[in-house]
């Protein structure tokens, strides 16, 4: 999982009616719908994101519950751009953009990233995943003004400034409560595996014996899982920035704080290169040590603006840090994001902030819920799916206990995060338990796995790629980058190595001999 709201569409934002979710099920007792047969046709249209042409979308519905196919089923939301060149055409390239999150439009935005040779080759499709956007989508009830004042709880959470968790305790079980109350049916069926059967029933819908498939971040485990699920339909697999398949649930957040501490040599170098401009040192020790001064003189003395319902302290500039360091477009030049982020973070705790730091600071919180909603879809939508999805594949601790004392030593080694990756969340007091084990990701004997890792990745580390590795064995190889950011297809300044390896298998099927090291 990159975030629970951090996907594709994130990463460029970054760079620069909760009754739906209950009634678009039939009601008890009246005739519902089936699933579509295989290979019947579908009727394309507009998109409702407003994407543009050549993209286009339509719905499928598909069984709630795959242990009852013919029972209730919800709309699932699929778009595409046809392949460029038609007589090149080799099939359909399925995509997610992580997440979990929206992904309808991920068509467009991989349209320009993408090599012409594979654009011509491949009809790219999408789906938002079953929960999300406008594929039948939950909502936990809140509005957003909820959204933003509880911003630091409800994308990772953050503990207080003196390490207590009794606040996140109490937020988790709200959380909890809350998200059971208005789309607790929805829940019981919110896991990758199902979303791999969506998948399934989308490659048949489009009437496609295989298909090939590009995901990123948590699209790494819904590709790693439909194969396994399905290993007789995936034909090329590429998955860029991965989660490690053997590491879910708590696991998988508790991995950020390391994963922060590789990234961080790169924010310390902008640091140094911008030193008149960020005022956090000359040299690479001291932006750390005043960095780090920076959060705890704002944990001590958290200021409040008119702009914005956010309170600006410590976890505002740990939680923003970590965000904008998922690419480097944010680290561009005195004027990027980051450096008018601890710019703008420095004064404000001085208390000579101008109202360029105020508008930018508040700019950074509400622009983070504008952007993560959705015209139609509940306004938590984004940010409430992320956790439905985590607590849904894998059971996470119910001990309070257990989140103390890993916050206190995350927080000990990992002082850049807070000790927030090891912190308590709704899962810890979910309503629904996952209905059984995970699909275990394995070799299948047939190598058509390419794994794209930088090896500075704020979300996915390199040893959450080495995992992905590890379990998919002789299936897959490797090719790992010296860059920092999450994503190897969607960096600014993408590694020509990784991307001539992306397009050689793509198009004529040429896997790298053995695991590469792009430099």
């Amino acid at each position: 999982m990159s975030s629970p709201t951090l996907s594709l569409r994130r990463l460029a934002l970054v760079a620069a009616a909760a009754a739906v979710a209950v009634t678009s099920f039939a009601p008890a007792g009246a005739a519902t719908p089936t699933a579509r047969p295989a290979g019947s046709e579908i009727k394309w249209g507009s998109c409702p994101t407003g994407a543009p042409a050549p993209q286009q979308c339509a719905t499928l519905r598909v069984p709630l519950d795959y242990r009852h196919p013919h029972s209730r089923t919800i709309a699932i939301e699929i778009s595409r751009i046809p392949a460029a060149d038609p007589a090149k055409r080799k099939g359909i390239l399925m995509t997610n953009g992580g997440g979990p999150s929206a992904s309808l439009d991920v068509p467009t935005a991989l349209g320009g990233l993408l090599p012409a040779e594979v654009r011509n080759s491949y009809d790219l499709v999408a789906f938002d995943p079953r929960g999300i956007g406008y594929s039948t989508p939950i909502s936990c009830g809140r509005d957003a003004d909820d959204l933003v004042r509880d911003l630091q709880y409800g994308i990772l959470s953050f503990p207080a400034a003196d390490g207590s968790i009794d606040a996140n305790v109490a937020y988790a079980k709200r959380m909890a409560e809350q998200c059971a109350a208005r789309s607790g049916l929805m829940l019981q069926h919110l896991t990758t595996a199902n979303v791999a059967r969506d998948m399934d029933q989308i490659r048949r819908a489009l009437g496609e014996r295989t298909v090939s498939y590009y995901g990123i971040s948590w699209g790494t485990y819904v590709g790693s899982t439909y194969r396994a699920l399905f290993p007789q339909t995936i034909d090329r697999m590429v998955i860029d920035s991965s989660v490690d398949p053997n590491e879910r649930g708590y696991a998988d957040f508790q991995a950020f704080s390391g994963a922060m501490e590789d990234r961080w040599p790169d924010l310390a170098a902008f640091g140094v290169a911008n030193a008149d401009t960020v005022h956090l040192g000359s040299t690479a020790r001291q932006v750390r040590k005043n960095y780090l001064a920076l959060t705890a003189a704002l944990d001590r003395k958290p200021v409040k603006l008119a702009e914005t319902k956010a309170p600006i302290n410590g976890n505002f500039v740990r939680m923003f840090t970590w965000q904008l360091s998922y690419s480097d477009a944010s680290l561009m030049g005195s004027a990027a994001p980051m450096a008018q982020l601890w710019r703008a973070a420095g004064n404000v705790a001085a208390g000579r902030a101008t109202d360029g730091d105020r508008a930018f600071l508040a700019g950074l919180a509400n622009g983070l819920v504008e952007h993560g909603t959705l015209a139609n879809v509940p306004q938590d939508n984004l940010f409430s799916a992320g956790w439905a999805y985590s607590c849904g594949d894998k059971a996470w601790p119910r001990d309070v206990r257990t989140y103390a004392r890993n916050v206190a030593a995350d927080r000990a080694a990992n002082p850049l995060m807070g000790g927030a990756p090891a912190n308590v969340a709704p899962c810890s007091a979910w309503a629904v338990r996952p209905a059984g084990p995970e699909p275990v990701v394995k070799e299948t004997g047939k190598r058509n796995v390419l794994i794209l890792q930088n090896e500075r990745d704020p979300s996915t580390p390199l040893r959450t790629a080495q995992g992905m590795r590890r379990a998919m064995g002789a299936d897959s190889v490797l090719v790992t980058v010296d860059a920092g950011g999450h994503g190897v297809v969607v960096h600014p300044r993408p590694s020509a190595c990784a991307m001539g390896a992306l397009e050689a298998y793509l198009t004529v099927g040429e896997l790298p001999a053995q695991d590469l090291a792009c430099r």
